[in-house]
């Protein structure tokens, strides 16, 4: 995870602000920006690490959040060498975004200006804007926990189906959008099998995916009550898996080690077969990671110049530009 000094040197914004997952030591994201169009999320996943902030609410736009965001371009608050993940809190593109349409209007300000943008979402509403996407320096990765759409519609039920989510890759690689998938989280004994992961990376390599992120379900008390009440069957396993055997760090309780590591080297091994890029998610395992970034970041192309940028930039990125690289 990147110092605190250098997170000292960006600037925070009004909406637009430095990415930080709760200072864990186990994040090895990139420094980077976060941005959240919305607040709450409709898509009421029961595993959501940012129920405990953003509480279990509906999707609503940002108070101000189209003149917020204006002003943080106008005044030069974003530092154009650093990427703006839309979003970590809050899906981009939940059923509400057909009608307020915030999150497209958020790309039309930022893609045109040269601003590095990865959009992260269940939300098969994000295949509409693969035209925008694929003209600015734009990548984007779906979170695909499960083929069953029965499970899915447990786990996850106001997200998209995951035929949808699918789909909507199929549409983004074909525009020419630099697509990865999120395998993330995943559940003991109940995602974790062979058949269920291997389905997964298939499906997402079959789609046009290149990249692949997976994690182990870590558990919170809040969602871990939720999953528990939603599948009783595993109250008891989970109870004993996570707050009895497992370990409670930086926020959370995880597997036991030796559980998560072969869930993970499940994913891993998959991963490889089907010629995916791999990396992890605050699992303290980056040493497995074969792509250069854990979040997918790499992605990104270089297909427009931040308005009136900095030599400095071009230094940062190693002249890329035109070239499409990262």
């Amino acid at each position: 995870m990147a110092g605190a000094a250098a997170k000292k040197r960006l600037r925070q914004g009004l909406v637009v602000n430095v990415f930080d997952p709760w200072s864990s030591p186990l994040c090895t994201c990139p420094l980077k920006y976060s941005l959240n169009p919305y607040t709450g999320c409709s898509h009421f996943c029961l595993y959501c690490y940012a129920t405990a902030y953003i509480g279990v609410k509906p999707s609503t736009p940002k108070k101000d959040y189209r003149r917020r965001l204006l002003r943080d371009i106008e005044t030069g608050r974003i530092d154009p060498r650093y990427h703006i993940d839309i979003s970590t809190s809050t899906d981009p593109y939940p059923p509400e975004e057909e009608e307020h349409r915030l999150t497209r209007w958020t790309l039309e300000q930022l893609l045109p200006r040269g601003y590095r943008v990865l959009v992260i979402t269940k939300g098969a509403l994000v295949a509409r804007d693969a035209p925008l996407l694929a003209s600015g320096n734009a990548a984007a990765t779906l979170t695909i926990t499960t083929l069953d759409r029965g499970l899915a519609g447990r786990l996850e039920p106001g997200a998209s189906a995951p035929a949808d989510r699918l789909r909507a890759l199929e549409v983004l690689h074909s525009h020419g959008v630099p697509v990865g998938v999120r395998l993330d989280p995943v559940f003991p004994h109940l995602t974790d099998d062979e058949d269920s992961i291997e389905a997964v990376v298939e499906a997402a390599a079959s789609a046009g995916a290149r990249f692949l992120v997976t994690s182990t379900y870590k558990a919170r008390p809040d969602s871990l009550k939720r999953i528990t009440a939603v599948f009783p069957e595993l109250a008891e396993v989970y109870t004993r898996l996570y707050r009895v055997e497992g370990r409670w760090m930086h926020g959370y309780w995880y597997l036991p080690s030796r559980l998560r590591r072969e869930i993970v080297e499940r994913v891993r091994r998959a991963a490889m077969r089907h010629g995916l890029e791999f990396a992890t998610c605050r699992e303290g395992m980056s040493s497995l990671h074969t792509a250069p970034t854990c979040d997918g970041s790499h992605l990104i192309p270089l297909r427009v110049k931040p308005r009136g940028r900095p030599a400095a930039l071009d230094r940062f990125l190693g002249g890329a530009w035109g070239r499409g690289e990262t």
